[in-house]
């Protein structure tokens, strides 16, 4: 394993210490790893980041780790001690970035806090992930993308509309929070160049970042008092948008937000009577008139097979797509030429098909240099570089401080 800087990447030679877990700090991370960073993964010595029993596994060893730590030497240190403590210190002076989500006051309580750190690196960017932020009534409170997911508005919003609110099944609120702290960081360090190397201290939560994916429903509000209500896979923007039914038994998605878009699908499905009436001429109204406009939809869908709606769509410059699985996007042919999965060698299971770097760049392009690593992998290495003595890390050893 090699350390230090890499030599690709628009991030090359900034060093970043994750002491995050649990999945929005680790993904910000990530991404910063695959343009470049040299990112320490520091977790636990015994019980290790969270995220390595999450999602399947295969003969033990976690799938999801092997993505979501990649690009990430791997450091067991047990922070809450005192030599853990000294040893985060002895690594922020030399790092750019460091992303943590304790619940506030955690690393406070452990003398490593934002001053702290501060005192030994004026230019350390500190990215405090947490479920609220770092003020405020609910400041204190748990925080899981769950719960960001139910008070954002996004599954008041989700579901049929005789059907309870619904929740995703995967990170929702976590993921947008970790790409929205990458971008966060970039701008700090971009920041950091033109204001004398200062570092500045972020304050993102969850909750944030998908209430604003959510859109503007507060500002509907305050200004029309309307409280979005759920429309299952309905739009009250535009219509026909739905999912629909294939005589093969497959399913396809329709957008119309465009209104020549839907003139075409109308024409396409054999009822171009529509298009001239007045409500057609606006989203809105076409909204109120889903259900005969998603009949005429749904009924041409259904006699027909996926290809045969895909063609036709296509032919017709309208927008349609088959709703996938993991298994269809895998044998997708697009996915497959841009290169949006990509296979990268790993010691434990080979060849590993994970998602690629999140957007292609034509200068200073990201890379997976390796896999996501065992727990305390490189802890000699890294503080080795760090100068810590070969008898101070049997003793660090020792007394579990170090993994």
């Amino acid at each position: 394993m090699e350390g230090g800087a890499v030599q690709d990447g628009p991030l090359t030679g900034v060093r970043v210490l994750d002491v995050s877990t649990i999945l929005a700090g680790p993904l910000c991370c990530r991404i910063l790893g695959d343009h470049g960073a040299d990112v320490i993964k520091i977790e636990h010595p015994e019980a290790g980041d969270g995220m390595r029993g999450h999602g399947q596994a295969k003969d033990g060893l976690p799938l999801w780790w092997k993505e979501i730590s990649r690009n990430k030497r791997a450091v067991g240190l047990k922070l809450s001690t005192p030599d853990g403590a000294d040893l985060l210190l002895r690594l922020a002076a030399t790092a750019d970035v460091l992303v943590e989500n304790f619940r506030p006051g955690t690393l406070e309580r452990w003398g490593i806090g934002p001053d702290r750190l501060h005192e030994v690196n004026p230019g350390l960017v500190i990215v405090r992930v947490t479920g609220f932020g770092q003020t405020g009534p609910y400041a204190g409170r748990a925080g899981f993308g769950t719960l960001a997911e139910a008070m954002s508005g996004f599954a008041h919003l989700t579901g049929e509309a005789d059907g309870p609110p619904t929740l995703p099944a995967f990170g929702l609120a976590d993921s947008i929070c970790g790409i929205a702290a990458a971008s966060a960081t970039s701008m700090a360090l971009y920041a950091r160049e033109r204001n004398g190397g200062r570092g500045e201290i972020i304050d993102i939560n969850l909750l944030e970042p998908i209430m604003d994916a959510v859109g503007p429903g507060a500002t509907v509000y305050q200004q029309l008092g309307i409280v979005g209500e759920r429309h299952g896979n309905r739009s009250t923007n535009n219509a026909p948008r739905n999912t629909y039914r294939t005589s093969d038994g497959r399913w396809v998605a329709v957008s119309t937000s465009a209104q020549r878009i839907a003139e075409r699908v109308l024409e396409l499905v054999g009822h171009p009577e529509v298009i001239t009436e007045p409500w057609f001429a606006t989203g809105a109204g076409r909204a109120e008139h889903a259900d005969l406009l998603d009949g005429h939809v749904g009924d041409w869908i259904a006699a027909r097979t996926e290809a045969e709606v895909t063609a036709a769509f296509e032919a017709a410059g309208a927008a349609v797509a088959p709703v996938y699985s993991a298994r269809d996007l895998v044998e997708d042919e697009h996915v497959r030429a841009t290169g949006m999965l990509t296979t990268v060698p790993d010691p434990d299971f080979g060849p590993l098909l994970m998602h690629n770097v999140m957007w292609r760049s034509t200068g200073a392009p990201g890379r997976i240099r390796f896999t996501g690593r065992a727990l305390g992998a490189d802890t000699d290495d890294v503080l080795t570089e760090l100068g810590v003595q070969a008898d101070e890390l049997a003793r660090l050893r020792a007394d579990k401080v170090v993994a």
